[in-house]
């Protein structure tokens, strides 16, 4: 098999469908026994000496050998920041092997979101090629729809946001996910609905499945949302009863500038754009604050403030107890 013509790859971005094939492709050039795989993070991670030794290393099978490592920049921790990657000494090894490469030798390094103008990106594309798919969060929607396009699938622009909301942004989930829905709807165009009916809620529910409990004064459902919410998430459940109010008093904020708009006879479609939201949560909200008056609305603020208080020492209880309680009250039917 020939070799490709660049002694070293990075390759890189959010689109790890696309990262995929990339590396099956260049893992197609070689004799499988001529691939020599590496990870970067952790404990256990090789080094950048040791990537450079293995790329220095003849290969039993011939001149051709790929040395392939993953995991560059590290990995995503709980609250989805990288870890564990390559500090600088290891960088500054690679970086020095790459002013003069092993002949034969291919390194591949495969990272989550290293930039192109990142020291490493830079030697990388001096000596090499950069290959990024990246795949920003506010167009996550219309790359689901891409992807829908390409199994020949028509989909609603609020179903594919569905779809997000309900998966999460890992891409290689959503691709596997339209790989399923596509199968299923064997050519015929797909919904919302479908989705809601279809789609086993992996990533965690968005605000409004907690504001539309409220609205509808269903304190069952919203303390099963908030449950869902704290058990889903792997960190303390006292960090999580604070992240949870933060957004809920985030969300509330939003609803009372919708409103508010509303009564100046905006539409939500004018108002997204005035506040920088995606359109069809600007809609979503709108339809919630609707359904609560301006006093409840007031009313959500002050119990929120009184959590938040709560939450930062002015209580004794727990704070899940505490979120509880206060979602309970804001629930709870006016009399």
């Amino acid at each position: 098999m020939a070799a490709p013509d660049e002694p070293i790859y990075l390759v890189t971005g959010s689109d790890r469908p696309k990262v995929d094939r990339a590396l099956a492709r260049l893992r197609a050039h070689f004799d499988p026994g001529a691939i020599e795989r590496f990870t970067a993070s952790g404990p256990d991670g090789a080094s950048g000496e040791d990537v450079v030794a293995a790329c220095n290393a003849g290969s039993l099978l011939g001149d051709s050998r790929l040395v392939l490592v993953s995991d560059v920049d590290g990995q995503p921790d709980d609250r989805g920041r990288l870890t564990g990657g390559w500090k600088r000494a290891d960088v500054d090894a690679v970086v020095a092997y790459l002013e003069s490469p092993a002949p034969g030798a291919v390194l591949c390094l495969v990272a989550q979101a290293l930039k192109r103008d990142s020291p490493l990106g830079k030697a990388c594309a001096k000596t090499g090629a950069v290959l990024e798919w990246e795949v920003a969060k506010r167009k996550l929607d219309e790359w689901v729809g891409e992807q829908f396009a390409t199994h020949g699938v028509r989909v609603e622009r609020d179903a594919c946001h569905e779809l997000v909301h309900l998966v999460g942004d890992d891409k290689l989930a959503l691709a596997l996910e339209v790989d399923k829905l596509a199968t299923w709807a064997a050519g015929e165009p797909i919904g919302g609905d479908e989705i809601r009916q279809l789609v086993v809620a992996a990533a965690d529910r968005p605000p409004w499945d907690l504001t539309d409990a409220w609205s509808e004064h269903d304190v069952a459902r919203a303390l099963e949302v908030v449950e869902e919410k704290l058990d889903r998430q792997s960190m303390p459940r006292r960090a999580q009863a604070g992240l949870l109010a933060g957004s809920l008093a985030a969300h509330l904020a939003r609803m009372r500038q919708l409103a508010a708009l509303a009564r100046e006879g905006v539409r939500p479609k004018e108002a997204a754009g005035r506040l920088k939201l995606h359109p069809f949560r600007a809609e979503k909200l709108a339809r919630q604050a609707e359904e609560l008056s301006a006093e409840e609305l007031d009313d959500a603020t002050v119990r929120l403030a009184e959590l938040d208080h709560a939450l930062k020492g002015g209580s004794r209880l727990a704070p899940d107890l505490e979120l509880q309680l206060a979602v309970t009250d804001l629930a709870r039917e006016r009399r």
